[in-house]
């Protein structure tokens, strides 16, 4: 992917920005040289930015982050798509003599100049450098509207069902969508991505189209396509541009036939790292330390959807080092990690939580992780691994950091044992990032009146304070949100928190000693990530509720 990766380690080695002991660790955790990125890059030793930078210099050219500054639909209709996809190049700026372009492939420019200089009718060309995945997100723009290619599929007179299938997952996986919906009608059937947690209409479908559609699916899922009336589960494994994609299928029937849910189960998310998914720098560095600990239980807490499984997978890859032995147990598992001994339980073979979780201990492990404590027998067996000699991690489900603690002991486990055990408690929800390229500053006022907030929001913000917001681009599909980010509140198991918890404590006590000892809230998270321009006062109040008393 990278050509240039030797030029690329002796520029960050020289520059200083890795250290030798950082670029050592880098090589022996690794086996290529893509990656040896990620592994930087997933430590929070190297951003997308400098590796950006760095690439250009290499090249001897500018560097363009079309992640902050992305191209236009004007940029993209100055270069047929032909000419784009085949040089792997769009327009920065143009005028009738000359253009500038942003390339990935900076090879053999000179020859590439001379051919664009051509194809195109200029006298001159410039170049400037961009990453390969800010290249192929320009190239959405050429893409026509997802029904129109329905159309052209159906009256090419190929193959109706697979093309259509294609064009739908790829659509889906070029805005980053969790899950696609395919929904019977009366007459139609609709389309829908959820993207960033919130459902669009991606497209509409003739329904005589439908059932060729879902047939595919069930074959390609492994499901009975002769069975019409009761739930059915299948995965499909697909590579599209390159990537392998699992898709994880949920099909239910309903009054005007059967509907279909698809879990795309994207390898990008492998990549977050703990400050993409929102930890600030004191939450990160707390996190750290805690998971430097030979032993104890590091629980993340919150319903589902709220993004707790990925802040551990994001912990885990810090932890993830030859010298240590990490094992998982999961339903389902959902990103396979190079590295980690990942277990799926299977109800059917009487492979549970708790009877893997014993297995698990009596394969010497360092660290364990547990996808969910769902029951007594697990939730014990959990503690006595953290209180033997384990680092264990683990989700529940509860409202919020202060709550686990009295749920986790009315479930059956010994309060002595847990104050013995728990080291930290993370709760957290997630919320839309505004989009960077149409953000704009809006005054408190009118950012409270826009998101129906009450009035007494007022007293969390003082006179310098700002609040932002989204225009609506071509970036964010109109929406002024692009990607999200977890709110999180912390828990500490300090020795007053543990003496605590010895005598069976209720949410309230909890809860005030965790404020007394500075423990700060979902809420006050949120609200400094308002001020810092990250989210919008109508995300914030849509996810989190304020607290009773205002903040002092």
């Amino acid at each position: 992917m990278y050509p240039n990766f030797d030029a690329v380690k002796k520029v960050l080695l020289k520059e200083n920005h890795i250290s030798p002991e950082d670029n050592l660790a880098a090589e022996n955790a690794t086996d290529d040289n893509q990656s040896y990125l990620n592994y930087l890059i997933g430590h929070d030793l190297l951003t997308k930015k400098l590796l950006g930078e760095v690439l250009a210099k290499t090249y001897e050219l500018p560097y363009a982050d079309l992640a902050e500054h992305p191209v236009t639909q004007e940029n993209i209709d100055a270069m047929p798509e032909a000419i784009a996809r085949s040089n792997r190049i769009v327009v920065l700026k143009s005028n009738a003599t000359t253009v500038i372009v942003a390339t990935d492939t900076a090879q053999e420019l000179h020859a590439k100049k001379k051919k664009i200089q051509e194809l195109l009718g200029v006298t001159q060309v410039g170049f400037a450098y961009t990453l390969p995945e800010y290249i192929d997100t320009s190239f959405k723009l050429y893409e026509k509207p997802l029904e129109t290619r329905f159309s052209q599929i159906i009256n090419s007179g190929r193959q109706i069902a697979p093309g259509i299938v294609d064009e739908i997952v790829k659509d889906a996986l070029s805005y980053h969508a969790s899950d696609i919906h395919f929904e019977p009608r009366a007459t139609d059937a609709v389309i829908r991505f959820r993207v960033d947690g919130n459902l669009h209409v991606a497209a509409k479908l003739p329904k005589e189209y439908y059932e060729n559609i879902l047939n595919r699916l069930k074959v390609e899922g492994a499901m009975r396509i002769d069975e019409h009336f009761v739930p059915q589960d299948g995965a499909i494994t697909r590579e599209v541009d390159g990537r392998k994609i699992d898709l994880r299928i949920a099909l239910v029937p309903t009054v005007y036939g059967e509907k279909v849910a698809v879990r795309l189960l994207n390898a990008y998310v492998q990549d977050y790292t703990l400050t993409d998914i929102g930890l600030s720098e004191a939450h990160c560095q707390m996190l750290q330390d805690y998971s430097k600990k030979p032993f104890g239980m590091i629980l993340s807490v919150g319903p589902t959807g709220s993004g707790k499984t990925t802040t551990l997978y994001a912990l885990l890859k810090l932890l993830n080092q030859p010298n240590v032995n990490i094992t998982t147990m999961e339903d389902p598992v959902e990103y396979k990690i190079d590295g980690i001994n990942q277990i799926q339980v299977r109800e059917a073979s009487n492979l549970t939580f708790a009877r893997g979780l014993r297995s698990i201990v009596r394969q010497d492990p360092n660290i364990i992780l547990v996808g969910e404590i769902r029951d007594q027998e697990t939730a014990e067996i959990a503690v006595n691994a953290a209180l033997t000699g384990h680092l264990m991690l683990s989700t529940f489900h509860a409202n919020d950091a202060a709550t686990a603690i009295p749920r986790l002991i009315d479930m059956g486990v010994e309060p002595f044992l847990l104050a013995s055990t728990m080291e930290v408690v993370i709760a957290q929800r997630l919320v839309r990032k505004i989009c960077g390229v149409c953000r704009y500053s809006l005054p408190v006022a009118d950012a409270i009146k826009a998101a129906e907030a009450h009035p007494d929001l007022k007293k969390y913000f003082g006179p310098g304070d700002k609040t932002y917001a989204g225009k609506g681009c071509v970036a964010c599909s109109d929406t002024g949100y692009h990607g999200r980010m977890a709110l999180f509140e912390f828990i500490e198991m300090t020795p007053e928190m543990r003496d605590l918890i010895i005598t069976n404590p209720s949410t309230p006590q909890v809860e005030a000693l965790a404020r007394k000892q500075g423990s700060g809230s979902m809420f006050e998270d949120g609200l400094s990530k308002v001020k810092n321009g990250m989210t919008t006062v109508e995300e914030l109040v849509r996810v989190v509720e304020p607290p009773r008393k205002a903040a002092k």
